[in-house]
C-alpha cells in the first residue's frame, strides 16, 4: 500500500453546534497529515451551525438534511465520501495535530488493517482538568508491545471500545457491514464496532492520545437515557449475530465488559430489577463472586445509590479517580 492511496475523508455529524463547530473543523486543519475533505453534515440544526460551516468555504463540504439523529448523519457523510477511509469526529470535540500523521503511518507499517483506534484525552475544561483515558504505560502494556490487538473483542474487555472520534475505518469495510443502524436507539457505535470485529477482528491502535473528549461539552446528537429493555435487546442481538458469524466464544467475556459498564451506571440509579435481569439472563458472561457482589449492592438499591454519590464526590474532590467524568456515570 502507498502512502498516496490512503486518501483520509473526515467525516462530522453536527446539531445545533454552532458554539462548538469551529474549534472541531480547525482542529482537522490543523492535521500535520492533511485530511483529504472534511465533511460536515448538517442534521437539521435550527441555530448557525451550518453558517459557521459555510465560512470556511472550499475547505469544508457541507450537506444538509433533516433531522435524523447521529447515525444518519454519520451515513450520509460516509455515502457522500471520496476517500477510501473514513474518520469520524464529534462536532463538540477536537482532533489532536498528530492524529492522522499516527494512523497513516500504523496504516503503512500494517496492511492488512482495515480499521484502527487509539487512546484519548477526556477534558473536564471548566475546571482545569484533562487526563488519558488510559495511561500511555498501561495502554503500552496492554498492547504487549504491539500497535493493534489480534482481536477487538480483547480489547473490550480491557474497556479499550476505540471512542468514535479516534475511528479511521476503510469504507468499503463500512459499506460491507451495512454501515452504523438506525434502528439502534443506544449505543448504536459499539453496535458496528462488534460488526465490524466479527469479521474483521484485528484493530490497530495508537496508545498515544489522538483526540479531545470534551466531557462537559454535551454531545449534541445524544439521546436522553434510555429504559432497560433496550440494553437487553441490544446483547441479545449481538449473542445472535456473534454465534451466527461464529465468534460466540471470544463475545461472552466482551459482552460481560460491555453488561458491567451498563450495571455500574444503573447501580448510580437504583435500578435493581434491570441489573439483576442481566445477572439471571447472562450468567455466562459474569463471575460468580461478581453476580454475588452486585445482587448484594441491590438488596437496598437506594442505600447503595446515596453510598455510590458519596463516594464518587470523595473521589472527584481529592482527585484520585484517573478516567473523568462529568457526573455519575448513566448507561451509554
Amino acid at each position: 500500500m502507498m502512502q498516496q492511496t490512503i486518501q483520509i475523508s473526515a467525516v462530522i455529524p453536527a446539531y445545533n453546534a454552532q458554539k462548538y463547530i469551529a474549534r472541531a473543523i480547525e482542529s482537522i486543519l490543523r492535521q500535520s497529515r492533511p485530511a483529504d475533505e472534511i465533511i460536515v453534515v448538517d442534521d437539521g440544526s435550527t441555530d448557525d451551525t451550518a453558517a459557521v460551516v459555510r465560512s470556511y468555504g472550499d475547505k469544508v463540504r457541507l450537506i444538509s438534511q433533516s433531522n435524523g439523529g447521529a447515525s444518519a448523519a454519520r451515513n450520509a457523510g460516509i455515502r457522500a465520501a471520496k476517500g477510501n477511509w473514513i474518520a469520524f469526529l464529534d462536532a463538540d470535540d477536537e482532533w489532536l495535530p498528530e492524529k492522522l500523521l499516527l494512523q497513516t503511518e500504523l496504516l503503512l507499517k500494517h496492511p492488512d488493517l482495515v480499521w484502527i483506534t487509539g487512546n484519548y484525552l477526556q477534558c473536564l475544561c471548566d475546571e482545569n482538568r484533562i487526563a488519558e483515558y488510559t495511561p500511555v504505560p498501561t495502554c503500552i502494556q496492554c498492547l504487549k508491545g504491539r500497535d493493534y490487538y489480534e482481536s477487538y473483542l480483547f480489547a473490550v474487555q480491557l474497556y479499550e471500545w476505540g471512542h468514535i472520534d479516534c475511528m479511521l475505518i476503510q469504507k468499503k469495510t463500512l459499506e460491507e457491514l451495512g454501515l452504523f443502524s438506525t434502528e439502534m436507539p443506544i449505543a448504536e457505535d459499539i453496535d458496528l464496532w462488534l460488526r465490524i470485529a466479527y469479521r474483521h477482528p484485528k484493530v490497530g491502535f495508537t496508545p498515544y492520545p489522538l483526540a479531545v473528549h470534551h466531557l462537559l461539552e454535551f454531545h449534541t446528537l445524544m439521546t436522553s437515557p434510555r429504559p432497560a429493555f433496550l440494553y437487553q435487546n441490544f446483547i441479545r442481538r449481538h449473542f445472535q449475530l456473534a454465534q451466527k458469524e461464529e465468534v460466540i466464544e471470544q463475545f461472552i467475556p466482551a459482552a460481560g465488559a460491555i453488561m458491567r459498564r451498563w450495571i455500574r451506571g444503573m447501580l448510580f440509579e437504583g435500578r435493581k430489577e434491570e441489573i439483576r435481569g442481566f445477572l439471571v439472563q447472562y450468567p455466562q458472561c459474569f463471575s460468580v463472586c461478581y453476580r454475588c457482589f452486585i445482587y448484594l449492592l441491590t438488596v437496598f438499591p437506594m442505600i447503595t445509590v446515596c453510598l455510590l454519590k458519596i463516594a464518587s464526590k470523595i473521589v472527584r474532590t481529592l482527585k484520585i479517580r484517573r478516567r473523568l467524568t462529568r457526573r455519575p456515570p448513566k448507561v451509554i
